[in-house]
């Protein structure tokens, strides 16, 4: 007997025959002699309607009051689960955030999980019932709901599977696994059956959308096994597990790309102790990712200075920065939101000399630009031109051999 945690998304959970279906599934894999924990989301599209409903009555809506809203939209899908499992004759109890409870941070709207208190979850299962617990939500110390942000279903699912010591959380997708690239732009792209917590981090904070990446982090930290797969089929998915010698001879894992970049240049900014620190600082208070900064140096103590933050963000970054830059003496700024970021993933960068001369080349000889530069031990990231973002992908997946089976 194994006890295993599964997440189902909003896809998985769109209608009431979907959660019908899932019941099924669920109750094949105790039939089988595990015991199952339920993870839920919202169903697909309802979180954008409730941000919606909300809009209309308050279009600066109050975080706290945001929070209690949204959560309603995974109280709906654990309490029509449960129902479902109830009348194929299986006793099934829901669990809000609070009842569990999931205790969280009071960061309305990306609240991050503190512990949860398995006692009640593990009262449930010994007394033969699913657990179903709503993903996506937690309470604070205060009793006040909060909501962990976009994807945060997985996390709270790896979450409650380190609670109960779980044996594998399977995050449960409308995909079969983690591919070698976006399918929707080389069809010829590769379901990868293994792949290590930390290239998939690094896939997830590049743009690939199956994981979210603070579960990866999560359940490496724990050593927590994770079984993502497709909902609708039975098809085995990919296995994000420890790194292990079989992954390190693999040279790239995966090609991404995000659409979701803007680049901001401070020009003639002074050369000194302090100047960036007096950028940065500010973005950094607005809550504001910065990702790469490139520093270039003039004549005279002056220096130029290009960094990138999310699209989303760009407006109020450019606020921040132009007030900032006439503070210091800059000369002036600039932005660009037409860029896009492209990135290599692999274990086995670490022990091979020449990958990013490789990548260079092939960008090059397609007539492609680099502007920015980043890596790390086991990825680089290239911002480009957005309109050659497919163009980059399907040259660099072809080029380090991921079309091959």
């Amino acid at each position: 007997m194994a006890l295993i945690v599964q997440k189902y998304g909003g896809a998985s959970v769109a209608s009431c025959d979907l959660i019908k279906k899932v019941a099924d599934r669920v109750i094949s894999c105790k039939k089988q002699g595990n015991d199952v924990i339920v993870v839920l989301s919202a169903m697909a599209g309802e979180t954008d309607r409730l941000i919606e409903l909300a809009r209309q009555v308050q279009p600066m809506s109050d975080p706290r009051e945001l929070d209690v809203l949204l959560a309603t939209g995974e109280q709906m899908t654990v309490s029509l689960f449960a129902m479902a499992a109830k009348e194929k004759g299986f006793e099934a109890m829901s669990f809000l955030g609070y009842q569990v409870p999931i205790n969280t941070d009071s960061s309305y709207g990306k609240a991050r999980i503190l512990d949860i208190s398995p006692e009640r979850l593990d009262a449930a299962l010994k007394s033969g019932y699913i657990p179903v617990v709503a993903g996506f939500q937690g309470v604070t110390s205060r009793g006040n709901i909060t909501t962990l942000g976009r994807g945060g279903s997985d996390t709270t699912a790896v979450a409650a599977a380190v609670a109960l010591n779980a044996d594998l959380c399977e995050i449960y997708t409308d995909v079969d696994g983690v591919y070698t690239t976006d399918p929707n732009i080389c069809p010829n792209a590769n379901k990868i059956d293994r792949i290590s917590y930390e290239e998939m981090m690094e896939m997830a904070s590049l743009g690939a959308e199956v994981l979210e990446i603070r579960s990866v982090e999560l359940a490496m930290r724990y050593g927590m096994p994770l079984h993502v797969r497709s909902s609708f089929n039975c098809n085995t998915g990919t296995y994000v597990i420890k790194e292990d010698e079989t992954m390190e001879q693999v040279l790239v894992s995966g090609v991404t790309y995000s659409r979701n970049e803007a680049r901001i240049t401070v020009t003639k900014v002074p050369d000194r102790p302090g100047i960036a620190a007096g950028i940065f600082n500010p973005i950094s208070e607005a809550n504001i990712v910065v990702d790469m900064i490139i520093q270039n140096t003039r004549a005279g103590d002056l220096t130029d200075m290009t960094f990138t933050v999310p699209r989303g963000n760009y407006e109020m970054a450019m606020d921040i920065v132009k007030k900032v830059a006439k503070g210091i003496g800059a000369e002036k700024v600039a932005g660009d939101q037409s860029i896009a970021k492209v990135s290599i993933v692999g274990a086995g960068m670490r022990n091979h000399a020449g990958v990013a001369g490789k990548m260079f080349d092939i960008l090059a000889r397609h007539g492609i630009n680099i502007l920015m530069i980043s890596t790390s031990e086991i990825k680089i990231s290239c911002i480009i031109e957005e309109k050659y973002t497919e163009l980059a992908v399907r040259a660099l997946h072809e080029e380090f051999g991921l079309n091959h089976e």
